[in-house]
């Protein structure tokens, strides 16, 4: 299998749009996700030597994107800075589906399989979150991918905690029926 190759000189003239229109999805600021984005250029060059070709370009400068989003969501929420590619279903027999919002591998360790998995999974949930009642992605995205604690959201939205967890479960089990029907 052929490599692919790596050249700097082209990034932004190649990816630029793209990777802004994958950030500001993310983080809804043009200044912060052009500012992400730079950054990721930087560390793309910094890290030449690390990328194995493996990958296309363009895959690699988004797993790298990534993991500066993740680092923006955890400099502006001291909680955990969870981010997007934080969440994840994982339906298993034994424990009838769990919710990960805690773990997230290290996106140089992947094969380009698996950095295109976790870029459609991440689609994939987008659009699902996008097919939600507005009120319930709102609070699924603000405890979940943006991490901020339960009284925080309901001060903001003017609901009682339970109200939330109510709110939250009905975001979960349609998101994981959504995922169910679009994904698996």
């Amino acid at each position: 299998m052929p490599k692919h190759q790596i050249d700097p000189n082209n990034w932004v003239k190649l990816y630029s749009d793209y990777l802004f229109n994958y950030t500001i999805t993310r983080v809804n600021d043009r200044e912060v996700a052009q500012d992400l984005i730079s950054e990721t250029f930087l560390a793309g060059l910094k890290s030449m030597a690390n990328f194995k070709g493996e990958a296309s370009e363009r895959t690699w400068l988004i797993s790298i994107l990534k993991r500066k989003i993740i680092d923006y969501y955890r400099k502006i929420n001291s909680n955990k800075g969870k981010a997007e590619v934080r969440m994840g279903y994982i339906n298993s027999e034994e424990d009838g589906g769990d919710w990960l919002e805690e773990r997230v591998a290290d996106p140089f360790d992947k094969t380009a399989e698996d950095s295109m998995v976790n870029s459609e999974l991440g689609d994939a949930i987008y659009d699902c979150l996008d097919k939600l009642p507005e009120k319930q992605a709102d609070v699924f995205k603000m405890k979940t991918i943006l991490g901020y604690d339960t009284e925080t959201i309901c001060n903001e939205l003017d609901i009682t905690a339970s109200n939330l967890w109510v709110i939250i479960h009905r975001a979960r089990t349609a998101l994981a029926d959504c995922m169910e029907e679009n994904w698996f």
